[in-house]
């Protein structure tokens, strides 16, 4: 995408001159960067050479192909989010949340996900980012793996960019149907009643995220819904009338430790808001394990999800 072409003008006037001049310069930098950039300084995710490292250690330990077994047993997980004052009309409204689906690492992966997508029944699909597995280069396989992903989806499905994902994708992803939301918001109706979905670019190593401007037209006292690739949006969020942010990144560690224990979730955030349900102050979180893999296409003691939030209505979630 370069400027003044017709692709680069409409996103200009779509979200801002500076906001895109800085994605597409923090993704040239991107390209092979291994140290340094972002709340992290290591980005094992570039480093394609240790990749080959690790699938040759996986298989020398005789464990390789029960790692990719488990990485493409997709579960489906169930999050019931009670929020105070919730309209009648919003009772049981489902939302079904992917993450991190990385469609161009894994054809067994990317297969599984598009057929347990077709066992659940929801509203609203977002996808909270992460949509490719190379942080680099071209993006072909992604769009030609969303083809056969948006297929299997019923219904509006809403998208935010992940730190592995360039904003030249979302032309693209949103001919497919997919509609991104890059510091904007939308309004979705059900049953007479409506809220509002808001989306943030990404925070975490590309740090463009603004949830003030995201969240400027959104009425106070509103029923928002907040996507974030990463939790480390937290402190912000919980001071913005959120009613829950639905985050990802972290592959929930993806290779685990037995008993689940992640050796390290990537984020700089609590522990604790590394995977599944959390609190900050009055604010619901849920940070998914995603159903892709990065680096590896292995997972072990930690399952790959799709989830699905239900909204009700009281005073205590979880």
């Amino acid at each position: 995408m370069k400027r003044g072409d017709q692709q680069y003008n409409a996103l200009a006037e779509r979200i801002g001159r500076l906001h895109l001049q800085q994605r597409l310069g923090i993704e040239q930098e991107h390209v092979k960067q291994i140290f340094g950039r972002g709340r992290n300084f290591f980005h094992i995710e570039n480093w394609y050479s240790v990749h080959a490292l690790m699938r040759l250690c996986f298989r020398l330990a005789g464990i390789y192909e029960r790692g990719r077994h488990n990485a493409a047993d997709i579960r489906v997980c169930e999050n019931e989010v009670f929020i105070p004052d919730l309209p009648a009309g919003l009772e049981g409204f489902t939302i079904l949340q992917l993450s991190d689906i990385h469609v161009d690492m894994s054809d067994a992966i990317s297969r599984a996900l598009n057929q347990r997508v077709t066992t659940v029944k929801y509203d609203l699909c977002v996808i909270t980012g992460d949509f490719r597995a190379r942080t680099y280069g071209s993006f072909d396989a992604v769009l030609q793996g969303m083809v056969k992903l948006k297929s299997a989806l019923k219904g509006e499905v809403l998208g935010i960019l992940g730190n592995h994902d360039f904003i030249e994708m979302v032309p693209g992803l949103e001919e497919l149907g997919v509609r991104m939301l890059l510091n904007e918001s939308v309004l979705i109706e059900h049953n007479g009643e409506h809220l509002y979905v808001v989306g943030v670019d990404d925070t975490h190593y590309y740090q463009v995220d603004n949830l003030d401007k995201a969240a400027s037209a959104i009425p106070a006292e509103s029923i928002t819904i907040l996507l974030s690739h990463s939790p480390e949006l937290y402190r912000q969020a919980a001071h913005s009338d959120i009613n829950l942010m639905l985050s990802g990144h972290t592959h929930g560690g993806q290779v685990c430790l037995p008993g689940g224990f992640a050796l390290t979730y990537n984020i700089n955030a609590p522990r604790r808001m590394g995977r599944g349900v959390w609190r900050y102050h009055g604010l619901q979180g849920y940070t998914s394990v995603g159903s892709g893999t990065c680096v590896v296409d292995v997972r072990y003691n930690c399952p790959p999800e799709i989830t699905l939030h239900r909204l009700r209505c009281g005073g205590q979630g979880g």
